[in-house]
């Protein structure tokens, strides 16, 4: 397990710079905006402690946070997720459970099995964040369209992400 810290160090890291760097300039007409930093949470291993997995979605959330110059909103949306993931995971579980030294990735599991799983974890997040964003019921519909195009433009990111990282390799 040690030997894992160093590959989501620089998973971290490398997210984090794509998300700041790059994709906060894409402008999809307002409507769209992918957050591929979630990519994080959703692949680190599944014995990752509860309390751990809240640090860490805060900290990356933050870090978001301060290149965005959104006082605490990824922050709260990857804490939520986060918190839902175990519940998430169990729900998709194998019968006998998951295997030892498994991730929660395409190459471990199958690209069935992480779609699912990433949409909906990336759909919480989104809608959490959006509709804390606008905080007016009366945006519901404009809301949630923004919510649900760009949870499908993330999960894109997060396929494309996944193609370039192998089993063996040090990232994602």
């Amino acid at each position: 397990m040690i030997n894992l810290v160093p590959r989501y160090f620089f998973n971290l890291v490398l997210l984090i710079l794509l998300q700041v760097l790059l994709l906060n300039n894409i402008q999809f007409s307002g409507y769209v905006n992918p957050y591929l930093y979630v990519l994080f949470i959703i692949t680190l291993p599944f014995g990752t402690p509860k309390w751990l997995l809240l640090i860490l979605g805060f900290a990356t959330g933050f870090i978001i946070d301060i290149f965005m110059n959104t006082p605490g909103l990824h922050a709260a949306a990857t804490v939520f997720m986060s918190f839902l993931r175990p519940f998430i995971l169990s729900s998709f579980s194998p019968r006998d459970g998951y295997e030892v030294g498994t991730r929660p990735v395409p190459s471990d599991y199958g690209f069935g099995w992480f779609f699912k799983y990433s949409i909906i974890m990336v759909a919480t997040h989104h809608l959490f964040y959006f509709f804390v964003e606008a905080f007016d019921s009366s945006l519901f519909i404009a809301t949630l369209t923004k919510s649900l195009l760009s949870t499908a433009v993330s999960v894109l990111f997060i396929f494309i992400a996944m193609l370039f990282a192998r089993k063996d390799s040090k990232t994602i």
